[in-house]
């Protein structure tokens, strides 16, 4: 699928990564070689559309936590901005990020 017939899949792809940030214990994207240098990928149709989503988890936090929580955040996102439900969303942690400086 190259695009929906109403939004592009960058624009959904945008709208996935923006969801995503906004889940506490996510400290950003991450370009990690999973996916092949991209972040966020949009992949299949309407019907089964599926996110793959590549990130970098906050020191500290629990990956099964704060992946649950952005697969919930980004279903809901797209359902919302773009009526799209999507089949499946596919969190990897490429990294993890540098603990708080010592005292």
């Amino acid at each position: 699928m190259t695009e929906s017939p109403l939004i592009a899949l960058d624009v959904l792809a945008r709208y996935a990564g923006d969801a995503a940030r906004e889940v506490d214990g996510v400290a950003g994207l991450a370009e990690g070689p999973l996916q092949r240098g991209k972040a966020v990928e949009i992949s299949g149709d309407e019907d089964a559309l599926s996110v793959g989503l590549s990130l970098e988890l906050a020191w500290g936090r629990s990956a099964a936590e704060v992946g649950a929580e952005v697969q919930q955040r980004v279903s809901e996102y797209l359902a919302r901005m773009a009526s799209v439900k999507p089949a499946s969303v596919d969190v990897v942690f490429d990294a993890v990020g540098a603990p708080p400086p010592k005292r």
